[in-house]
């Protein structure tokens, strides 16, 4: 028998709560503190999905993307191709930093489908195109 289990991704900040509540508005989820642990906050998603945001004081953000091509860990947020633009304009208005949109394709004037960020902590992730 397998035991059952949840798994959360947790990402590390000096200031959880504003991270969290950044990810809770990208998501269209909500926050909340962990029960019983004041240094934990959890955003759970309109699908469930709950993602965790912990208190470092000490954390140093990470060099992002790394040199080389390296890939580091990071949150895909995945959504409809034509829904693309305006996930992009959430984000930076929430404050994400944009790091990088590669060329995919030869053709003028073509925004990539896999756009990279830093969120307000600096932690990676990408807007992608994978659900329509």
């Amino acid at each position: 028998m397998t035991v059952p289990k949840t798994s959360v991704l947790v990402l590390d900040s000096a200031e959880p709560e504003p991270l969290a509540r950044f990810y809770a508005e990208l998501l269209g989820g909500t926050v909340g503190p962990a029960p019983g642990d004041g240094d934990l906050f959890l955003v759970t998603g309109a699908t469930g999905v709950v993602l965790g945001v912990r208190r470092d004081p000490g954390r140093v953000a990470p060099s992002w993307p790394v040199p080389e091509g390296n890939q580091q860990a990071r949150l895909s947020i995945l959504v409809a191709e034509a829904d693309l633009d305006e996930a992009e304009r959430e984000a930076v208005a929430l404050g994400a930093r944009p790091v990088a949109a590669e060329d995919e394709t030869a053709v003028p004037g073509f925004r990539t489908t896999v756009r990279r960020y830093a969120d307000p902590a600096g932690h990676a992730f990408v807007l992608a195109a994978g659900r329509d």
